[in-house]
Parts: structure tokens; sequence; C-alpha cells
């Protein structure tokens, strides 16, 4: 099961903004990439690369597109927790 954090929900909202300002098509098509490549961690949660920061959480990230998603694997859940474009400074 996916479960969305309200960081990685206000994450997905920004890029949906920023990118329909220009484009309202691409926006739309982005957002749906995004989500259908995270679904997939569902099936398989070992997908992304394990970041060693955090042990002994299972948080790992993949790259979908140009973005960046940090997701933590639980018995209980998969949560997405951030999300962003990969040339976004952090």
């Amino acid at each position: 099961m996916i479960k969305w954090t309200t960081s990685a929900e206000r994450n997905i909202v920004k890029v949906y903004d920023f990118l329909a300002r220009s484009n309202p098509k691409a926006a739309v098509q982005t957002v749906k990439l995004l989500i259908e490549g995270i679904e997939k961690i569902d099936a398989f949660p070992q997908l992304g690369i394990r970041l060693e920061d955090f042990k002994p959480r299972e948080v790992r990230h993949i790259i979908i597109g140009d973005y960046e998603i940090r997701y933590e694997s639980t018995d209980k859940a998969i949560f997405v927790l951030r999300l962003w474009h990969s040339r976004e400074y952090r």
C-alpha cells in the first residue's frame, strides 16, 4: 500500500503548478508519470537505492524522469516522503 506524506503531496502539487504555468498538458503528463512510477514501488519496494544516512529506517530513492523520489518501506505501507526535480537546489 502506498501512502503519501503531507510533504510529498505538497511537492507533487508544486511540480504541477510550476509546469502548468507554461504547459498544462505537460503538467498533467508529468504528474501521471510520477504517480505511475511510484505505484510500481508497491510491487517492488526494494526498487530504489537505500539511503544509508537514514539507517535503521528503510529509506530509499528512485529517479523517475527528471524527478527524485524518496520513500520509506515499512511492514505496514510504503510512505512517499518527498519528491523534487533533479535540478532543484536542495
